[in-house]
């Protein structure tokens, strides 16, 4: 069993982006020193408790800060930008971190409806809408970043374009998605893919099954290849976990009823928030589909999970909360998440 870790750059009620930064940083560091596969980082948008709104940034610097984890985007929404930039942007990142770069591409906005609109410039029609333009902006990225570049005919002329002057690697280029569009279309293109069972929680066997059943041998890939994402919290006891999972499952629940959106709550905030009955029992459906309890019992959930969906790596979200006093640039129950899991899925 080979696990990864997902990061959205959690900012808590105390603390900053840059504290949140400071405490991503440890995490990876953490993920690293653990034995962990890669590690990606999410991309939203004016979300006052995440602070990823930028994967190549973080990548840059969690590349810079670990000695030989993976490192990726999980995803870059690529509707939001130029395909130009993206491939630039992760072109520079392998030459300078060769062999540890995934490009993870979605195609969700990332964001509220009005964000959405200042990140696209006002686009509002079918033609300039980039999501009806989304398998063509992939191949526009995927040619880009290949050594050779790419060729734009120009009034009778091929003008040459390339990601970057002297490419040595590509970055490995996955589809991510919480519905079968992605799945048909990373099938198609032969390229790998990842449902955000994180998210989604429910049709992950259909589109895994999908994706397996549809796929079509590529250059860069001749057989399936995918993973399963999950939430976790992981301490010392049962307990203890529960408790570590309420801020996220607060900040879900707020996400999924149009509740507002605020800094992540502390522990203790999250025990003392009053939530109406039908967002209690919205809570406890949520919570039934994570990874929640003490080393051995998560070890265990993480295989049933990988047998279940047929997979050999998944993905960990840590969502393990702070209490109060926590230095603010930390985050010592996500690490420590990490490293009971991968202990105990060791052991």
């Amino acid at each position: 069993m080979t696990l990864s870790v997902l990061d959205l750059v959690p900012v808590r009620s105390d603390q900053t982006t840059g504290d949140g930064i400071r405490a991503s940083l440890d995490l990876a560091r953490a993920a690293d020193e653990a034995g962990y596969r890669r590690y990606w980082v999410a991309e939203h948008h004016n979300m006052p408790a995440v602070a990823a709104t930028n994967p190549p940034v973080l990548i840059a610097m969690i590349a810079a800060a670990t000695a030989r984890i993976r490192v990726g985007s999980g995803g870059v929404m690529l509707p939001n930008h130029a395909p130009l930039v993206v491939a630039e942007q992760f072109a520079l990142l392998e030459a300078a971190y060769p062999g540890r770069i995934d490009l993870g591409i979605g195609r969700a906005p990332g964001t509220d409806p009005v964000t959405r609109w200042v990140l696209r410039n006002g686009a509002t029609s079918t033609e300039e809408d980039p999501v009806a333009r989304f398998p063509e902006y992939v191949e526009d990225v995927r040619a880009l970043m290949a050594p050779e570049g790419a060729g734009l005919a120009v009034r009778g002329d091929t003008f040459e374009l390339r990601a970057t002057p002297r490419a040595s690697g590509v970055p490995t280029i996955w589809l991510l998605g919480s519905s079968d569009y992605s799945a048909r279309l990373a099938a198609r293109m032969g390229l790998p893919y990842v449902f955000a069972h994180h998210f989604a929680g429910q049709g992950t066997a259909e589109a895994l099954e999908l994706y397996r059943d549809s796929f079509q041998p590529s250059a860069e890939l001749d057989r399936p290849r995918t993973f399963l994402t999950v939430n976790a919290a992981v301490a010392e006891t049962a307990e203890e976990a529960e408790r570590l999972a309420l801020p996220q499952l607060h900040a879900m629940v707020a996400l999924r009823t149009g509740g507002t959106l605020r800094p992540q709550l502390l522990v203790e905030e999250a025990e003392a928030a009053q939530l109406p009955p039908a967002h209690a029992a919205m809570l406890d459906s949520m919570r039934g589909r994570w990874v929640v309890g003490e080393p051995e019992s998560a070890a265990k959930q993480i295989r049933v999970l990988a047998e279940r969906y047929g997979v050999d790596e998944v993905m960990v979200h840590p969502v393990a909360g702070a209490v109060v006093g926590t230095a603010a640039d930390s985050s010592p129950a996500r690490e420590r998440t990490l490293r009971l899991l991968a202990e105990a899925v060791d052991g």
